[in-house]
């Protein structure tokens, strides 16, 4: 049994499949095997990924018509054998002592999840060359139970930046929900891992290198704009048959708020403003609830969600010429 799991969904991504691969054979750890999920790719990405695997038997190679990221992920969780799950998105790759420093850690402390640090990486259109930015969101080495400290919901959910325990997943039954594209399934997943676990260690350091930049990225794509709704609606599901909700209700409340802000900011208006009456009221009934309070948000959120409940046409208006303001820079 390999220690670590790697799955990479594909889908037309031959521009960058290479390098995150190449990222994988040249990791200073060996023990672990990579699930190359092709998602019915009509460009040369099943070609490269299966030269990989003939060139490394650690490389398998799983060739579907295409069904979404969602399925696509949970078709590799089937088929991993791994201690441990790992996340390599095509487009991105990641440091060479990724997985040692990761695994180490893992075993080290008995971690259900061990999350880190990632790099933005853009191609400067000037010199064409690749840019970095580490997105310092942890700062420095933690180990908490999100039971009682919700610190982790508050982190963006980069699944990819992380390496999960097998049987936590399948103990709980965690797996991606299985909507068209690749939209905000990892919101979903994430928080439902973070509700499951007992042990999570947070690392300062960065591995993965994020590409920001591919236009065929779901970040990229605004018009799945209720994909975010659906989410939430598993996770409440998720919480619910599980006895869990009353005790994560204020992380998921603050987060749902989060998520959906960075959402609309996407949206063109011809979308926006019925999205931003399912998040007008979706924030009503958490306050109804009693479940938005203050410390769990930065003041700017505090402020704009005080603007969505009670001056709701005209935070409306605000946020969508901030939204403007920001695109026109």
């Amino acid at each position: 049994m390999p220690k670590i799991s790697v799955l990479v969904p594909i889908f037309n991504v031959e521009k960058y499949l290479r390098e995150a691969l190449d990222s994988l054979v040249q990791q200073t750890f060996q023990d672990f095997e990579v699930i190359c999920i092709n998602d019915g790719s009509t460009d040369h990405s099943l070609e490269i990924i299966q030269a990989y695997q003939q060139q490394d038997s650690r490389f398998c190679v799983l060739d579907k018509t295409n069904s979404g990221y969602g399925d696509s992920m949970n078709q590799g969780l089937k088929l991993a054998r791994g201690e441990y799950i790992a996340i390599l998105e095509p487009d991105d790759w990641i440091e060479n002592d990724a997985f040692e420093v990761l695994y180490r850690t893992a075993k080290k402390n008995d971690a259900d999840v061990v999350k880190a640090n990632y790099y933005r990486m853009y191609t400067d259109p000037e010199t064409n060359q690749p840019q970095n930015t580490k997105v310092s969101e942890i700062a420095k080495t933690t180990i908490l139970d999100p039971h009682t400290d919700f610190t982790v919901f508050r982190l963006s959910p980069a699944t990819w930046s992380a390496i999960y325990k097998r049987t936590l997943l399948e103990r709980n039954q965690i797996t991606f929900l299985p909507t068209p594209g690749a939209s905000y399934q990892d919101l979903g997943f994430q928080f439902k891992v973070f509700a499951s676990a007992k042990k999570v260690v947070l690392l300062p350091s960065a591995f993965v290198h994020y590409r920001i930049d591919n236009q065929n990225s779901s970040i990229n794509n605004p018009g799945k704009v209720n994909c975010v709704i659906e989410e939430y609606n598993s996770i409440e599901q998720f919480l619910m048959s599980r006895g869990t909700f009353d005790l994560f209700a204020r992380a998921m409340s603050a987060a749902k708020f989060r998520n959906y802000h960075w959402n609309f900011q996407r949206l063109h208006h011809n979308l926006a403003k019925q999205f931003y009456q399912n998040w007008h009221q979706a924030m009503l009934v958490a306050k109804q609830q009693g479940f938005l309070q203050k410390s769990d948000f930065s003041r700017s959120h505090w402020l704009a969600l005080q603007g969505l409940i009670h001056f709701p046409k005209l935070t409306y208006y605000t946020l969508r010429l901030r939204c403007a303001f920001h695109r026109a820079k």
